[in-house]
């Protein structure tokens, strides 16, 4: 199965991705599945996993969280609760875990999106090596080098913040069947590969101004 690890709604404060256009595009672009992972919320996963089994939708959605660490970010598949940001990436993974969640760390050496910077000695079940937002290929190579050396498994995601753009990047999950609680189990024990392509320049820019215009509205309805 072809999933999207890593996509933004528009409960993330930088997306305006609404639910049904990532499930519409998810379709169009071939996935099989998709992991809402909005920031330090798992509403948007649980919104749009909602509306895939009422409008009867062949896209198997993994509610997420994309955490943010006091370190950088950590994806969180599938917790059966919610968990606080701050806390370091120790922290994190052992509260994931206490939740059932599958982890995966993202865009580890992308510095501008709050990548961590290592994963060497972190209980994650795969590393994001390829993130389809990253404007060179740098932080992509470099995770790629690092997970080959330590030995995790290596997935791909698009990290998208706009519809059309999910599933750019992506993982092949060789699971035994069509299901989430399948998706999940093959990631747990490696069965992945990343692939696809980084966004084109104009729609990572396009993505940014979106986020910023989101932001200053939601300053001023505070002021």
């Amino acid at each position: 199965m072809r999933f999207d690890l890593h996509v933004h709604s528009c409960f993330s404060k930088d997306s305006n991705s609404d639910p049904a256009s990532i499930l519409e595009y998810a379709k169009i672009n071939g996935l099989d599945g998709v992991a809402i992972c909005d920031h330090d919320t798992r509403e948007g996963g649980l919104v749009c996993s909602r509306l895939a089994k009422e409008t009867n939708s062949d896209i198997i959605v993994i509610p997420g969280i994309e955490v943010t660490s006091s370190k950088g970010h950590i994806l969180v598949l599938d917790p059966k609760g919610d968990i606080e940001s701050g806390m370091t990436p120790e922290e994190t993974i052992e509260r994931a875990r206490e939740l059932g969640a599958v982890v995966i760390i993202p865009h580890p050496f992308k510095i501008t999106s709050h990548g961590i910077g290592y994963v060497d000695g972190l209980d994650a079940d795969a590393v994001e090596v390829l993130n389809s937002r990253c404007v060179t290929g740098f932080a992509n190579n470099k995770a790629r080098n690092v997970t080959g050396v330590l030995g995790f498994p290596q997935v791909g995601g698009s990290d998208s913040h706009e519809a059309k753009m999910v599933g750019c990047s992506y993982t092949e999950i060789d699971a035994t069947d069509r299901t989430l609680e399948s998706a999940l189990e093959a990631i747990r024990n490696g069965k992945v590969k990343p692939g696809g392509k980084r966004t084109p320049v104009s729609h990572v820019l396009k993505q940014v101004v979106v986020g910023r215009i989101k932001k200053a509205k939601k300053a001023l309805g505070k002021a």
